[in-house]
């Protein structure tokens, strides 16, 4: 009798026994995917984890379907984290494997199968089977899996879709969302032929009759001489004043040959850059006891200031590691920083460089899993989002992780609810690999661990080249709308700032945290607020596709002519969002070229490269955005950086809001001045004399971090406390009231530590569904492990109340 236990990619907590035969005993590993029946007639892709004789006593094994792989795609290293992931954050083994895993890697039988559209198939290369699927697509748009059984007649018909799929016949229903193309310019250069000095010769001879190609390719020389970069064929079409057919028709003359460029944009910054980095003196020293720290505790904490070169030093060390042969992960925040990073490492480490996220279509992430699983040349450094953690890893030496304090880390939904820095540290543990953390603003938690003595800690305290920190300007919105000094939500010392720098040529970066035009729109008359119909929050309007929105499930309305409780017409629109700004600022500064970024105008694979290039090429004079502008973006124009209103961030209801606060604000202003010239920093807020604007704007971040530590101990909050926070959710609001109660009591008769709850949060209806939570807090001195299983049992006794079985209950550990 032979078995294997496999983890489903379904949301169980327990793993499945299937009977294998001897040949397939002695063929699987660990790591393998096989399919399966599960449930009455559907099939599953399983992930093998183990190979043994125990028959299961409370059911009869079913046989496997069959085996996807000839060798293992999921290492024993991840087989373990993922087990330490489902049994720390108290979530299904199959959620981590499911959102471990590339989806494309995990054929269902529901899946969809359609016809790549406009390819050439050379019917003569499909073998029989193949041939008859492609057959069906003709005739029809799409298959189901069983429709594609019942044509073949057979049951293991997925390696005929590998093989399809493989040679790019068909595409998965999943990944027809992917509609976007990266922006390919196109160039063009001199043909080689004519480089030398007898070439220009023959060159003048052919062009002799045709003046304005003539013009063009004289245009194109002054071009070459001038800019020492590539020319795009639209630039050399306005500068010459032609059209884009002449450059066309010297194209296909030979003069000049044409050329895309998507990865081209990094190479010719290497061409700049060769040879070695020069680190500076403050950086040289933080290399090296960032290396003497790391030979004595396996994590470091690098606390340097906005722009201190923290970068330069990762490429420093991860040339050390990669000279070892190790592999090294590199974990940013945000997607919208990879495009930056990216060209920054390739000009430095080449073709070594891989990058893993969530806006890569399924085929590129298998292709990114499979180079990292073969510990390939080209995935000697992976750089990704949180994602990135759960790649097959083969010999990891090094783990750096960017802006460490950033809350994107933390995934909230779906399960597992991890937090990548801690994950990324267990993991590294496993590999005995090192892990650095970066930040100017570190978060309490790893700051109090690195003064503790946990970590290894290293500061540097001054940016690199010497520039000093921004100067920061407050301005006081009370006084300035009391003595009529505001011109929209701007400050008179905020357009003066403004008006100097766009004279000076210089770009401006202006900051608030809320999407869309304004949160809400209200009746003069009687007052009313449209809300959304399935959650407890007034509808955003957005002014540019004139609409009402939800942000929290999408509903969406036209923007409404009259008040819908009283019918007045008198409507207005009461605080601000990004779009607001941005038509302030184009009645304020009518020539001045204002660009946007929020996750409006980044939608699409390509999103964040389009608008951070363009700002980076100077097409904006301005830009307004949200938090995504905060993290560690370059950029060498701008020296000044405008808070619209420090308020709204600060008054959260979060036992973390003063700390999130003082690093966002830091790390906005940490943009400004990253050159030569001294930046500036405005923030305006109705509030100048709050210790936390005080704290940012003396960039005092140990006066921060004791004032918040000693809130912390008084309130049982971390780094004295682990956090659990139970979230309940059902659309009947007695049912959920009855059933939270329930569960709040037999927590507290069981646990010797505080309880708090069940309390609705501040918004306590998203999607029809009512809301309510409750918190454990754990003191150090506790056992995390066995809280947890005694918060497991109550659980498991929960769902067993028939009248409570319906409704979700969530865990999230450490949810911060």
């Amino acid at each position: 009798m032979f078995f294997i236990e496999v983890i489903l990619p379904l949301s169980l907590a327990k793993t499945f026994t299937y009977r294998i035969s001897e040949a397939e005993f002695l063929f699987l590993k660990k790591g393998m995917r096989v399919t399966v029946p599960f449930g009455k007639s559907k099939i599953y892709t399983a992930l093998v984890i183990e190979i043994h004789n125990n028959e299961p006593t409370l059911y009869e094994a079913k046989e496997i379907h069959q085996i996807l792989d000839h060798f293992p795609l999921v290492t024993e290293f991840q087989i373990n984290h993922w087990t330490w992931i489902a049994d720390y954050y108290m979530c299904a083994i199959g959620d981590v494997y499911r959102s471990a895993m590339p989806s494309a890697l995990l054929l269902e039988s529901e899946t969809v199968i359609t016809k790549k559209n406009d390819l050439f198939v050379d019917e003569s290369l499909l073998s029989d089977d193949e041939y008859l699927v492609y057959e069906a697509l003709q005739k029809q748009s799409s298959l189901k899996v069983q429709d594609i059984i019942s044509i073949l007649n057979k049951k293991s018909i997925f390696p005929v879709i590998q093989k399809m799929i493989d040679k790019n016949i068909l595409t998965l229903e999943e990944e027809v969302q992917e509609s976007y193309k990266p922006k390919l310019v196109r160039y063009v250069r001199l043909h080689s032929k004519y480089n030398s000095d007898e070439g220009l010769k023959d060159l003048l001879e052919v062009l002799k009759n045709a003046n304005k190609q003539k013009e063009v390719v004289l245009n194109y020389f002054q071009l070459n001489a001038s800019e020492k970069k590539p020319i795009s064929v639209k630039k050399l079409a306005e500068t010459s004043q032609s059209s884009p057919a002449i450059v066309k028709a010297l194209v296909e003359k030979e003069i000049l040959e044409e050329y895309l460029l998507q990865e081209d944009r990094i190479n010719f910054s290497g061409k700049e850059r060769e040879g070695e980095l020069e680190l500076s003196v403050a950086q040289q020293n933080a290399f090296e006891s960032i290396k003497e720290a790391l030979e004595e505790k396996p994590v470091c904490l690098l606390h340097g200031v906005t722009s201190s070169g923290k970068t330069e030093i990762y490429i420093k060390l991860i040339e050390e590691y990669l000279a070892t042969g190790k592999q090294v992960l590199y974990l940013l925040p945000e997607i919208a920083l990879t495009a930056q990073l990216v060209s920054r490492l390739r000009t430095h480490f080449g073709n070594k460089v891989a990058v893993f996220h969530s806006k890569y279509n399924n085929n590129e992430r298998v292709e990114v899993w499979n180079q990292v699983l073969s510990n390939a040349e080209k995935a000697q450094i992976v750089i990704g989002a949180r994602s990135a953690l759960f790649l097959p890893f083969y010999d990891l030496g090094f783990i750096v992780i960017d802006e460490e304090h950033e809350q994107t880390f933390k995934q909230s939904d779906p399960a597992p609810r991890y937090h990548a820095r801690d994950a990324a540290i267990v993991l590294a543990n496993a590999h005995k690999a090192n892990v650095l953390l970066g930040s100017a603003t570190p978060s309490l938690e790893t700051y109090y661990n690195a003064k503790s003595g946990k970590f290894g800690f290293v500061e540097i305290s001054e940016r690199f080249g010497k520039v000093s920190l921004p100067e920061v300007l407050l301005v006081d919105l009370k006084d300035k709308y009391f003595r009529k000094k505001m011109n929209g939500h701007f400050s008179d010392v905020l357009i003066d700032e403004i008006t100097t720098a766009l004279s000076l040529g210089e770009q401006v970066i202006l900051f608030q945290n809320r999407r869309g035009y304004s949160p809400v729109i209200e009746c003069m008359t009687c007052g009313h607020v449209p809300h959304c119909q399935s959650c407890d929050v007034s509808l955003t309007y957005h002014k540019h596709k004139n609409q009402l929105r939800c942000h929290y499930c999408g509903y969406s309305i036209a923007k409404p002519t009259h008040c819908h409780a009283c019918h007045s017409v008198d409507l207005t629109t009461k605080g601000l969002g990004t779009e607001q700004i941005e038509q302030e600022l184009l009645t304020i500064f009518p020539n001045a070229k204002t660009g946007r970024m929020d996750q409006d105008t980044t939608r699409g694979k390509f999103g964040f490269e389009k608008i951070i290039d363009s700002f980076k090429n100077r097409e904006f004079d301005i830009l307004v955005g949200t938090q995504m502008l905060a993290k560690g973006l370059d950029f060498d124009n701008v020296n000044l950086v405008g808070i619209m209103n420090a308020d709204t961030m600060l008054y959260h209801p979060d036992f973390r809001a003063f700390e999130r606060s003082f690093q966002m604000m830091t790390q906005v202003a940490g943009r400004a001045g990253r050159s030569e010239k001294k930046g500036k920093v405005v923030i305006q807020t109705y509030n100048p004399n709050h210790n936390t604007i005080q704290q940012v704007t003396n960039s005092d971040y140990q006066g921060m971090y004791k004032e918040q530590l000693y809130d912390r101990q008084i309130y049982k909050y971390p780094p004295y406390f682990r956090i659990i926070k139970l979230t309940l959710k059902h659309r009947d609001f007695d049912k959920l009231k009855q059933g939270s109660m329930w569960l709040y009591q037999v927590l507290s008769q069981n646990l010797t530590m505080p309880v708090l709850g069940p309390e609705e949060p501040a918004i306590s209806r998203i999607r029809n569904e009512y809301i309510r939570s409750i918190i454990v807090k754990i003191p150090q001195n506790v056992s995390i492990v066995s809280t947890k299983k005694t918060i497991q049992k109550i659980l498991n006794s929960f769902e067993a109340v028939s009248q409570y079985r319906a409704i979700k209950v969530t865990v999230n550990v450490d949810f911060y």
